[in-house]
């Protein structure tokens, strides 16, 4: 299993923990989600790559994980997924471009067809 994936699982993994021992917590915190995620204005595309680039300015690894593969299921090109993360470079500088490791990483792991164009 590559890195990224594995990142993925180990989120879901504590997730699951934590639910254990917070179950109305966490349960009320995933309805939060879902409802958040739901298309309104934005649809679940945008709103996905509006995640992604915030995890890239929050230099989180296991967000830009489970966002980079959501905003693939959710229909969002490669590049799409790049203008995303100059956008998040543009607003958070040097700490957000080391971080497009992890998302090159990800689209490795995650990517469909296009992801032969980036080797």
């Amino acid at each position: 299993m590559g890195e990224m994936k594995e990142a993925v699982q180990d989120v879901k993994r504590a997730l699951g923990a934590l639910g254990k021992h917070v179950p109305d917590e966490i349960g009320h915190f995933t309805q939060f989600m879902d409802a958040v995620l739901q298309p309104d204005a934005l649809d679940l595309k945008t709103k996905e790559l509006v995640a992604l680039g915030m995890a890239l300015t929050a230099r989180c690894k296991y967000c830009i994980g489970m966002h980079t593969q959501s905003c693939l299921a959710a229909g969002a090109t490669e590049d799409e997924i790049w203008e995303v993360a100059a956008v998040a470079v543009m607003m958070c500088g040097g700490p957000a471009l080391t971080y497009t490791a992890e998302l090159y990483k990800a689209l490795q792991e995650f990517g469909g067809p296009q992801k032969e164009k980036m080797a």
